[in-house]
Formats: structure tokens, C-alpha cells, sequence
């Protein structure tokens, strides 16, 4: 006889599960599926084409054992919570638990927790619903049209181009952008320009004016200085003495306090401020939302961070403005905004990304956290206690001054109430300029031209290229680490400091697929489709349509691509030196790690080595030569060639100078904070 003794609830996450548990007590099991547990195969396509794209789904290789457990623990259950992520992949993930199962579809099993606190938990337990099939179909419909594209692109690419290379529907697009990037940034050509300033000091205060236009007939105009001639002849036409003040405005302004994070605006001011690539970011957040261990036991310190949603609840509204009250005064308090939903298709189900308790201070749980947790909780929680402060106000103040008939403006801006800068990780900088009259008269200590040239385009960074991704409509945040992961594992692009450079092989992929299937790789194509996506999550369209629809397209440039007879083969720069195991010769070739060296004969031999980077500078403690190195995280950094006999290693740039106290290689530290000259073992700091 089975005793049925105990509900279970299946989440995704071990880490989740754990936490979760303690919330429920002794008659709840709660296991984790450890993400999906069925799927396409990944041996070949699994859809039936001809049978209206029918999907063929399979157990996920490897998880038997874990499904009949599952199994097990599902029949001798009293009720069975299905509580994956809330959202559409995870909607479909409950959907085929279902399956596997043995699950009535029609009843009530499915729960969600957008915060893993007792309280969400203990309320989602009393409030199950059904699976939502529009979900799943919507993402049913974009797993199979990312395998059609898959699938039947990137065999093409392997024996057009080279073997081991991918295609994808966002991939490629993303791709497109890079590359479009690097083109604008190569055709570029500078211009040139001039600007003359002038310093000035005034009760102590000092400030510059630059060069603006001129007066002539009475108007005042903006002219650009293009060159040295031009430049010239304002220089001599000026006099230290002769700036007139003409006019003064000041204007008080407000700057309002930003909105809570949605999940692609985490990552990008993770990557601006903490330096974090997608990927981490979104590593690091899981972990806050699953549960950190604390001495009042394992609880979630954030909400669901996927999420396009800026909207927060009325609970946690209240409970930031009661802390602003406390902490900094009730002149600092808001009336409460609780923002307004997105448009169709954003996850609004969720709430914004936001701390689960705001007492739960980044101070109070500093020790239970790694140093990057605690980063990153810092800036989400202090993103939510700015949303509900008062704007930041200010004083603008633009001084236009006059010299012989050529214009000098100069720009200032003080603080008048701190309101959300306050608490800024960044502060507001303020501008001096002097209380100044019209008409009066003020010298410059001194005047200074310096030629210009206009910059081209900036590469992407990932925050830059998660925010165009976003603008466009393509993909979703969710997925944004992925696909940027992608690009760079594939070598279609690589990261120099913080930089997204296209390598000569994501030249060739996207020329290849501009050329042949340019629906795929078109911003406002697939812009459109994921409107299509959203339709089908609000039954608005039948998925199957959608993906038959999008294969009509896909078809047509399959047949195409058979004309296109270009040679696109991508070919390893053989370098003048033969192998050492087989005496073929050897070649710069490209992995998902980077660039090595390795024997043209392969699969035959096996033979690779590293690619040395050398620095120029010689080991302090053994005088081999300090290499350019890359630690398993991918993080560059430098070491002696001599390793592991050696094990010296620093992470910033060695320069061909010593210290002059102890003799080490000097150090250049350079980032958005620092950029300092240094030794690292006695500490000298070069002036």
C-alpha cells in the first residue's frame, strides 16, 4: 500500500530547491529538474517538416535516472507543484514535466515564485493554475524556428566556410550589428577641427570659457574652426584682457531618479560600473534570487531577474519610502511611483529587478556574500531606494562672453537638492562659475587652441550592444548573455579592453549569410518576428502558421544559396615551422579559447601549443620572459614563461621600466578609476 504522505514541488535549481524547502516543512518534497528534461534531439533536426512541423521530442540524454525519480516521487505524492521559472521557458519546462509525468494537463499543478521568500512561497502554494499552453506554444514556436535556422544553415557554413562554425537567428544578428560596426569604424575618415580655451580665476574660482562664434551684423553665430589658419586668426584678434560678459542665464532644472532594472539595463550598468560581462552578471543575479545562506537560514535576496518590466509593487513602494524617511529624511521621500507597465510582449508578469526585503540592507548581509554578490546586490538595491526619492535639482548657469567680436561660452552647474544623488554610486559633478555680472569685464590667465580630429563610431562593448539589441526589438534580454556568448566562443568576435572586435572569420560568416540569407540576418526581419513570437503568447496567431510562414522564407534562400558559387573557405596562415611530432607544417588556427598554434595534418596528429604574447620585459625572480597570459575565467594576465618553476604573476601590465627602490618590473594599472604607473612589491607609486 502506498502511503500518500507528501506533496511535491519540482523547481529547477538545487540551489532553489533547498531554499524553498525549508519554507514548506516536512510534508513537501521539493526536487529540482535541473532546467530541461525534454527536448529536440541534438543529433539531427527532430521536426517534421512535412507533418506541419511537428516537433519531436525526446528525453534529455543523461537524465533518465533524474526522471524516474521524478517519477517515483510524483505517484506516491498527494499533489504535485509544478514551480520551474515564471516565464515562457519555463512554462514549457512545467508543460513537458507533465508529460513525463503522467500529469492531467487540465488540472491545477502549476505555481510560481517571482521572489524565493516564505511568504511568496506559502501564497503561490495556495494559488496554483494551469499550465498556460499560449506560452508554451510561443515557445514552442521560437525553439523550433531557432532549430530550423540552426540546423540547416550551419551545415552550409561548416562546408562552405569552415567545420565547426554556427548560425542562429539572433546570433547572426547580433553578428550583422558588430560587423556593421567595425565597417562604419574602418570606412571612417577624421576631420579636422580647432578649439580655443580660455582659463580663467576669479575669487578664487576657476573655470574655463571655450571659443563659440562670432558676431557679425548684429547675430551671433556658432562657427566651427576647421583649421589652423582659422584658428589663427581668432588667436590674434583676441585680448587677455577683453572678455566682456554679454549674457547670463540661469536655469533651475530637475533630473529624475532612475527606474528599477529591468533585466537588459542590469546588464548594462553591470558592465559600465562593476566592469561584469553579461554572462557573470546574470550568473551572479541567479544566485541572489535562488537563495544566499544567512544566519536566519538560506532566503533570495532578490526578485526574478528575467524580466522587461519596470514595475515594482505598492509593498515594496511603501517599505523603500519609509527607509528614505528614516535614513535620510522625510525631505528625500518621494510621493511613492510604482511605474507603469511596457508594451505588449515585455514579461510584465514580473516585477521589476528588485532587493525581496529593502532592510535587507547590502551592509547588513555584506559578510554572508562574495565580494561580486555584494556588487551586485549593491546595485540593485540602491537602484530601487533611488527610484523612490526626490529628483535630483540644479542650478545651469551658461556665461556668454565677448572678445573683440568672437564669442567664449562658459557652462556651470551647482546642486541645489541632492534628492536621489545622494545616494548615487556615482555623484553628480558640480561646475563653479562665479557670480558675474552683464557688461562686466574679466581676464584669462591664459589661452590655449589644440587641433582636433573627429573619433569614428565606438566598437560595441556588451553593454552598448545589449542596449541596441534591446532598441530593435531582437532577442530578448533573457537571452542576450547567450548570444553574445556565442559570437565570442565561436571566434567571430573577441574582446580586446572591453571592446567587441570582429575577427577576419565573423568578416567572412556575415558576408557569407548577407549574401544568402539576408531575411535571417535583418534587424527589422527578425525585429518583426518576435512581435510574431508575442502574438502567439497572446493567442493571437497559431504557432505552427508562424513557423510555416517563416519557413516559406527560410526555403527559398536554402534553394538560392546553391548559386551562390564564391569561395568563402576561411584558410589557417601557415607559419614557417614544421611540427614536431610529424613534420607537417604548422598553423595559426582559431578555438572557442582563442587563437594556438597547431599541425595542419590534424586529425592525423594532434600536436597544439599556445600562442606566445610576449611583453618585452624579464621576470624579477628567474629572468625568463613575461608572457601575456589568459586564466581559465578569461581574464588576461601576466606570467613568467617559466611557469610552473616559476610562478610569478601580476595582473596588470609589466613596462620595460624597474623600480628604482627594489628593482621590479614597474606595473601599468589602467581602467575607468585608475590609470596609475606602480610597483607591486614594495609599493613605490610613480608621480
Amino acid at each position: 500500500m502506498i502511503i500518500l504522505s507528501k506533496n511535491l514541488v519540482i523547481v529547477e535549481s538545487p540551489t532553489k530547491a533547498k531554499t524553498i524547502k525549508k519554507f514548506l516543512g516536512r510534508n513537501y518534497s521539493v526536487q529540482a529538474s535541473m532546467g530541461h528534461l525534454r527536448d529536440l534531439p541534438k543529433s539531427r533536426l527532430g521536426i517534421d517538416i512535412d507533418n506541419n512541423f511537428e516537433p519531436e521530442y525526446i528525453k534529455v540524454r543523461g537524465k533518465a535516472k533524474l526522471i524516474n525519480n521524478l517519477k517515483k516521487e510524483a505517484d506516491k505524492a498527494e499533489k504535485v507543484y509544478l514551480a520551474t521559472d515564471p516565464d515562457r521557458e519555463g512554462e514549457a519546462i512545467s508543460w513537458h514535466l507533465q508529460y513525463l509525468l503522467g500529469l492531467d494537463q487540465a488540472q491545477k499543478n502549476r505555481i510560481e515564485f517571482h521572489e524565493i521568500t516564505k511568504k511568496e512561497v506559502l501564497n503561490s502554494i495556495n494559488k496554483p493554475r494551469e499550465v498556460d499552453m499560449k506560452l508554451v506554444n510561443s515557445q514552442q514556436a521560437r525553439r523550433v524556428i531557432d532549430r530550423l535556422v540552426g540546423y540547416e544553415i550551419s551545415p552550409i557554413l561548416w562546408k562552405r566556410i569552415k567545420s565547426g562554425l554556427s548560425a542562429g537567428r539572433v546570433q547572426s544578428v547580433a553578428l550583422k550589428l558588430i560587423i556593421d560596426r567595425q565597417r562604419k569604424i574602418n570606412e571612417f575618415e577624421p576631420e579636422e577641427y580647432w578649439t580655443i580655451s580660455a582659463f580663467h580665476e576669479i575669487d578664487k574660482i576657476k573655470f574655463e570659457s571655450e571659443y563659440y562664434g562670432n558676431i557679425i551684423n548684429d547675430k551671433k553665430l556658432k562657427i566651427e574652426l576647421k583649421n589652423k589658419e582659422e584658428t589663427l586668426k581668432v588667436l590674434n584678434s583676441l585680448s587677455k584682457d577683453g572678455f566682456k560678459v554679454l549674457d547670463i542665464k540661469n536655469t533651475k532644472k530637475k533630473k529624475n531618479p532612475p527606474k528599477p532594472y529591468t533585466t537588459s539595463t542590469l546588464q548594462q550598468d553591470s558592465s559600465n560600473k562593476l566592469g561584469f560581462s553579461t554572462k557573470k552578471t546574470m550568473s551572479i543575479a541567479q544566485q541572489l534570487f535562488e537563495g544566499v545562506e544567512t544566519d536566519e537560514g538560506s532566503v533570495g535576496l532578490i526578485t526574478y531577474m528575467r524580466t522587461d518590466s519596470t514595475r515594482i509593487s505598492s509593498e515594496i513602494v511603501n517599505s523603500a519610502l519609509e527607509y528614505i524617511k528614516e535614513n535620510y529624511g522625510k525631505e528625500y521621500a518621494s510621493s511613492g511611483r510604482t511605474f507603469s507597465k511596457k508594451q505588449k510582449g515585455s514579461q510584465d508578469a514580473h516585477e521589476a529587478i528588485r532587493p525581496t526585503s529593502i532592510l535587507m540592507t547590502p551592509q547588513r548581509i555584506h559578510k554572508y556574500l562574495t565580494e561580486d554578490q555584494f556588487k551586485l546586490y549593491r546595485l540593485i538595491w540602491t537602484r530601487i531606494i533611488q527610484s523612490q526619492m526626490k529628483e535630483y535639482e540644479y542650478m545651469s548657469t551658461s556665461i556668454l562672453f565677448e572678445n573683440n567680436s568672437n564669442l567664449f561660452k562658459s557652462n556651470g552647474v551647482q546642486t541645489i537638492f541632492e534628492g536621489f544623488n545622494l545616494i548615487s554610486l556615482g555623484k553628480q559633478t558640480q561646475n563653479f562659475l562665479p557670480q558675474l555680472k552683464v557688461n562686466e569685464k574679466i581676464s584669462a590667465v591664459k589661452i590655449e587652441n589644440n587641433q582636433h580630429f573627429t573619433n569614428p563610431p565606438p566598437n560595441y562593448t556588451e553593454a552598448s550592444l545589449v542596449k541596441e539589441l534591446e532598441e530593435n526589438g531582437i532577442g530578448r534580454p533573457s537571452t542576450y548573455s547567450s548570444t553574445i556568448n556565442s559570437v565570442l566562443s565561436r571566434n567571430y568576435a573577441t574582446i580586446e579592453d572591453r571592446k567587441i572586435i570582429p575577427t577576419k572569420l565573423g568578416f567572412t560568416v556575415c558576408d557569407f549569410l548577407e549574401e544568402n540569407f539576408d531575411d535571417i540576418i535583418n534587424v527589422e526581419f527578425t525585429a518583426s518576428l518576435e512581435n510574431k513570437l508575442d502574438d502567439v503568447a497572446s493567442d493571437e496567431i497559431e504557432w505552427k502558421t508562424l513557423v510555416s510562414n517563416f519557413y516559406k522564407d527560410l526555403e527559398k534562400d536554402l534553394k538560392e544559396t546553391k548559386k551562390d558559387d564564391k569561395d568563402y573557405k576561411v584558410k589557417n596562415e601557415q607559419i614557417n615551422e614544421k611540427c614536431p611530432k610529424c613534420g607537417s607544417n604548422l598553423a595559426i588556427k582559431h578555438g572557442k579559447n582563442g587563437s594556438f598554434i597547431g599541425c595542419t595534418n590534424f586529425p592525423n596528429c594532434d600536436y597544439t601549443r599556445s600562442i606566445k604574447k610576449t611583453t618585452g620585459v624579464k621576470c624579477p625572480i628567474c629572468g625568463g620572459e613575461i608572457l601575456e597570459k589568459v586564466s581559465k575565467k578569461g581574464k588576461r594576465f601576466y606570467g613568467c614563461e617559466n611557469y610552473p618553476d616559476c610562478t610569478y604573476s601580476v595582473w596588470d601590465e609589466p613596462i620595460k621600466e624597474k623600480c628604482p627602490n627594489c628593482g621590479y618590473p614597474l606595473l601599468h594599472k589602467k581602467n575607468r578609476k585608475e590609470n596609475k604607473i606602480y610597483c607591486d612589491n614594495c609599493g613605490y607609486e610613480k608621480m
